[in-house]
């Protein structure tokens, strides 16, 4: 069967497709960690859906939290077989949204999805719903014109990706064994406006938190204090340095160099004249996975101990977050190569395999040895106010899955 009958299929469920990711956007998923009930009502409604829909065979691991009222996070995990369970073509995407933030800059009801302009408006409905539905009804194509792929499908629908994944993929990957590493796995969690990102690796994030002690003393009697704000300044200058000590680029990352950037700074004194005796900062690291995070980590102390000498202060060094580097999928994996393939049937354009700073969920699956790519085509509205999906990268996307569906 040719892929232009698959497309027009998929074409045919354009409002299909809205009506889905509206109901969907409907029912809050958010974590009991930022304030919301967990995911259960909506896996309900989608295990509902998916059973009435061709899938047959709808496995539900439940993740114990006490947190959330119905005691447990639920992970799906949806089958359609092919003609041989030889492996299996997976996509992955969750069911959990971020918190609405501020209200009074969204135009409606984050939760009440609204059609405008080729866009649906709502929270979730790009952050994961796009291509949670685009996969669903990539396989209800199949479905409706009775078409078995080569090997099986399974999409896994989980909780938990925006609060750590430890009750979602993470809690699948370690109680279950529906992951084989002959697997393609494809998570829609990453991607650029024009489709053709494929993400297929990760620099390593350390962010680290500053704390400078020195004594305070009045303005105008500097010598009878130690000015923390100034150590501090001193510091950040000579932390600047790291892109001197670590200055390999890569040109498969975009940037393609380590990132050594001071962020978030707490407030010190209230008033001009005090010298500060305390002052606090925070440094984003993203390092290129030729480093280790310990490298810099020993680099940092050096620095630091430089800094204490020079200033007699002393600083103190707090990890708010260590990520090392999963390895990176190859660049000629199965699962790259048939994106691109897909990306150039349906959209036209080159798929690039690329990597990023920020994190992805797929990390989880490389540190497992599987050989995991994040693709999708997106705006990146995912936590804004007034987050949306366009409507053709939805139907545009459902394409691009079919096509590795029947490609492979």
């Amino acid at each position: 069967m040719s892929f232009d009958k698959i497309f027009q299929r998929i074409d045919s469920y354009r409002n299909d497709m809205i009506d889905l990711q509206i109901k969907l956007a409907s029912i809050p998923a958010i974590s009991p960690s930022s304030g919301g009930e967990g995911e259960a009502k909506k896996a309900e409604f989608l295990v509902k859906f998916l059973q009435a829909n061709g899938f047959v065979d709808v496995e539900v691991i439940k993740a114990p939290d006490m947190d959330a009222p119905a005691g447990y996070r639920p992970n799906i995990l949806a089958y359609y077989r092919g003609k041989s369970p030889a492996k299996t073509i997976w996509v992955m995407s969750h069911t959990d949204v971020v918190p609405p933030g501020e209200l009074s800059l969204w135009r409606d009801d984050p939760f009440r999805p609204w059609v405008e302009a080729g866009k649906i408006f709502g929270r979730g409905v790009e952050d994961n719903q796009q291509d949670l539905v685009a996969s669903i009804f990539a396989v209800k194509a199949f479905h409706a014109l009775g078409l078995k792929p080569n090997y099986d499908i399974g999409l896994a629908l989980v909780a938990d990706e925006e609060t750590g994944s430890d009750k979602g993929i993470a809690y699948v990957l370690k109680h279950s064994k529906a992951f084989r590493h002959k697997d393609l796995i494809l998570v829609p969690d990453a991607g650029n406006e024009d489709g053709t990102m494929i993400e297929i690796a990760e620099k390593s994030i350390l962010w680290l938190k500053f704390k400078t002690l020195g004594k305070q003393a009045h303005g105008s009697t500097p010598e009878k204090g130690i000015n923390a704000f100034k150590a501090a300044s001193f510091l950040i200058t000579e932390l600047d340095k790291l892109y001197e000590i670590f200055p390999h680029s890569d040109p498969v990352f975009d940037p393609p160099i380590s990132t050594f950037e001071p962020t978030k700074k707490e407030a010190n004194v209230p008033n001009i004249n005090t010298i500060p005796g305390e002052d606090i900062f925070y440094m984003d690291s993203r390092i290129l996975p030729k480093y280790k995070v310990e490298e810099a980590e020993a680099r940092i102390r050096e620095i630091v101990a430089g800094i204490e000498k020079r200033f007699k202060v002393k600083i103190t060094i707090e990890e708010h977050q260590k990520a090392p580097a999963a390895p990176p999928t190859p660049v000629n994996a199965p699962v790259v190569k048939a994106l691109e393939k897909a990306i150039k049937a349906v959209y036209g354009k080159d798929g690039r395999a690329m990597g990023i700073g920020g994190g992805t969920v797929a990390a989880l699956f490389r540190r497992e040895g599987f050989e995991a790519a994040c693709w999708s085509r997106l705006d990146e509205t995912a936590h804004q106010p007034n987050e949306y999906c366009i409507i053709d990268n939805m139907v545009g996307d459902a394409k691009v899955f079919a096509h590795i569906f029947l490609q492979e």
